[in-house]
């Protein structure tokens, strides 16, 4: 019975194939190795001021909104946008304390942060 013979040709080409099948592998592997992307890794505190960030713009246009449609009147609207604007920029400065910028955020003078200044009450 004769053995087969290995020539270098058919090692090089064995060799090859292992070495292509575990790059295969590696990169099909990567997500399951805990590759995660940058938002994932925020910090649970930095996801829930940006969700109260955002709760509290809404709550400003929605008091903006009833102001212009009658519902509030001046003094009433003052009187609230004045809180919720103190209350928001309590959470820019929470956030901006966490290392992170406000994106979007409206500062104390009421300037957005592409520096257009937001409408006030008519």
């Amino acid at each position: 019975m004769r053995r087969p013979r290995w020539g270098p040709v058919s090692l090089l080409v064995a060799i090859l194939a292992l070495l292509l099948i575990a790059a295969v592998i590696v990169v099909i592997s990567a997500p399951l190795r805990g590759g995660r992307r940058r938002d994932e890794l925020q910090p649970p505190e930095r996801s829930v001021l940006e969700a109260a960030r955002e709760a509290k713009y809404r709550e400003i246009r929605d008091a903006e909104l009833d102001y212009r449609t009658g519902k509030l009147s001046r003094e009433d609207y003052e009187l609230l946008a004045s809180a919720l604007r103190a209350e928001a920029v309590e959470i820019l400065n929470r956030l901006a304390a966490l290392g992170g910028e406000a994106a979007g955020g409206v500062s104390p003078g009421g300037e957005t942060a592409d520096g257009a200044s937001r409408p006030g009450p008519a």
